[in-house]
């Protein structure tokens, strides 16, 4: 009989194999399944072949420690039901990532591409102040890549993402791979025990008073603290990201709105449910989803691509509005004092402008 309860899908066909949540390629992500056939993990769970380009591995263990709440469905996960005799482990404690490695990376920003993009659109002082506030390093992993650190309210590092982003669009650079990976794994620490957290959320403590925006994507909160810093904006990392019972326990008695990317909006709607039962006061931002053309659909447009057409030029804006609606609704929701000339175009996967933004 084998001893673990969850195992790797074993090979049987290319439809064994999907594309990986990472790195996105193709037949090579491996998803975990449940020998007693009890339990069906969510599509991310598993491992992706390409351990050096990728490395993205997400096991069962980790997936209950980020969400307590399915674990409490079931008595145990470890073995088989024969073998549930031992007595519950005490809970590892967090790993953290040294404040040295950390500090040696938060300079060189003249050759990160995430800087210079926030320079060419806000301006050198304010992108360099987002880059200090969010404690965003220079990563030597990729030439051009930066480091999003993921720092805790106590301010200990849980770990950090490395990404690639061209300096030019500002978009994630996935070719001829997804460029993304993580330090703890780059640093091969023996026996870390990763808890991540939300990126930002050492801003917390600092901005009690104000309410909390959402997002996936760490370079969304940068754009969208630019236009709305009435907001403490945190990134989750991805779609389920830092969605479960004990990161979220940092939101308890903040006023919190959601602004998933279109295409995620049903999936962060059922996470409500999650927050209301830890007695946090939340709601969805869902607009975007609703008024999305397919060209928007297919390119998985955040509120960041609408943010970043907000330009100076009135005329050009009420242009604008009427060829697009959402884009005043969005104002008028966020109320927003900014005006917008850009145009997101399909066909480049950019969002073009004449100008640099300002804000009034």
């Amino acid at each position: 009989m084998n001893a673990h309860r969850f195992i790797l899908q074993p090979y049987k066909g290319i439809g064994s194999r999907h594309s990986c949540p990472a790195c996105h390629k193709k037949r090579c992500f491996s998803r975990y399944i449940d020998t007693e056939k009890q339990i069906t993990f969510p599509d991310d769970v598993g491992r992706c072949d390409h351990e050096q380009s990728c490395g993205y591995h997400l096991t069962p263990k980790e997936y209950f420690e980020r969400n307590p709440q399915a674990k409490s469905l079931h008595c145990d996960f470890s073995t088989p039901s024969a073998l549930r005799a031992k007595p519950t482990e005490p809970r590892k404690p967090t790993s953290f990532i040294a404040a040295e490695t950390v500090s040696q990376t938060l300079h060189g920003y003249e050759k990160n591409n995430l800087f210079l993009f926030l320079r060419s659109n806000f301006g050198a002082e304010d992108a360099l102040r987002l880059m200090k506030d969010y404690r965003v390093g220079t990563s030597k992993h990729w030439p051009g890549s930066c480091v999003f650190w993921q720092t805790d309210t106590d301010g200990n590092v849980r770990t950090g993402k490395v990404m690639l982003y061209n300096a030019d669009t500002g978009k994630r650079v996935k070719e001829p791979f997804n460029h993304v990976t993580w330090v703890h794994s780059l640093l091969r620490l023996p026996d870390f025990n990763l808890r991540q957290c939300f990126f930002g959320e050492h801003l917390l403590p600092m901005n009690r008073g104000k309410p909390v925006a959402i997002v996936e994507s760490e370079k969304t909160a940068l754009v969208a603290t630019y236009y709305l810093p009435e907001y403490v904006w945190l990134a989750t990392g991805g779609k389920n990201g830092c969605f479960n019972a004990d990161a979220l326990r940092v939101l308890k008695g903040r006023q919190v709105i959601l602004y998933p990317d279109i295409g995620a909006t049903d999936q962060w709607q059922q996470k409500l449910s999650l927050l209301r039962k830890l007695c946090i006061e939340a709601s969805l931002f869902n607009f975007l989803e609703e008024v999305a053309t397919d060209h928007e659909r297919t390119a998985g447009l955040d509120i960041a691509d609408y943010l970043l057409q907000i330009e100076p030029d009135q005329a050009v804006l009420q242009a604008m509005i009427k060829k697009n609606p959402m884009l005043q609704k969005l104002i008028d929701d966020l109320q927003l004092t900014l005006v917008s000339v850009g145009r997101y175009d399909p066909d480049t996967d950019a969002i073009n402008k004449t100008s640099t933004p300002s804000k009034q």
